[in-house]
């Protein structure tokens, strides 16, 4: 496949990356994310990520591209300049994004839903350990983490390419979960709370609530169920991808 040659840190498809990397409303008009290295993008490849554009280093070696798809060579510093992070690995590259609102209707009857979690990283490895543990999706709520954020793409570690993430309204989700006949949980403490090892949540949805303030009252009014993650009392709490990740295995663990 030939190869454009840019050398120019004003190029425009330069200059596209940096906004994608660094402006979510940007991303958010566009329909379209940036990510970089070798493996996200065999896993594109793999999972029919809709590329847009290649950038590699110079010399780089790249997988067979499908038609249509821009590919450019600029200099290691040029790459760098461009990259999100301090060290690209050879490769950056634009995808464009699956829709992100929430559809009619919900398929499937695991769900995990994150309630304010901010952090990118720990959005990206929700994300990512949810799809190893055979969840459906992921429904972001109450100003999540953007799923695009370049950290949160790059946490996921190619499953941003294989399971569907939602955003919207907590409301709108439990609405939609209730009418796929998926009960909706949440990780907190109340009168009703039971150990998570005796729920069953194999057919069933979990909220998980930031660290900071933990499950919103307006999840809590709209949850079934709470569950705990036993744990010593010394201890305060978990970090939220591992709460979702003990949760996750209890899904999986009800098959």
């Amino acid at each position: 496949m030939e190869r454009e040659r840019i050398t120019s840190r004003a190029n425009p498809l330069l200059a596209r990356v940096r906004k994608l990397n660094s402006r979510r409303a940007y991303r958010r008009a566009e329909g379209a994310f940036a990510a970089e290295g070798p493996k996200l993008l065999a896993e594109a490849l793999r999972w029919g990520g809709a590329l847009e554009a290649v950038i590699c280093a110079e010399g780089a070696a790249l997988p067979e591209l499908p038609p249509g798809v821009r590919l450019a060579e600029v200099p290691d510093s040029l790459l760098a300049s461009t990259a999100d992070t301090e060290s690209p690995q050879g490769v950056v590259f634009i995808c464009r994004g699956r829709e992100l609102s929430l559809p009619d209707r919900l398929e499937g009857g695991r769900w995990l839903v994150l309630d304010g979690v901010q952090d990118p990283g720990n959005v990206g490895t929700v994300w990512r350990t949810a799809d190893a543990f055979g969840a459906d999706g992921l429904i972001l709520c109450g100003g999540c983490a953007d799923p695009w954020n370049p950290k949160t793409v790059r946490a996921t570690m190619g499953a941003v390419f294989r399971l569907p993430v939602y955003e919207g309204a907590l409301d709108r989700a439990a609405e939609l979960l209730s009418q796929a006949g998926v009960p909706l949980y949440a990780a907190a403490l109340r009168e009703d709370t039971v150990d998570v090892r005796a729920a069953r949540l194999d057919g069933a949805a979990v909220v998980i609530g930031s660290e900071g303030r933990g499950v919103s009252r307006r999840a809590l009014e709209l949850c079934q169920k709470t569950v705990k993650i036993p744990m010593r009392a010394r201890c305060e709490s978990l970090n939220a991808a591992v709460a979702a990740a003990v949760v996750l295995w209890e899904m999986a663990r009800g098959d």
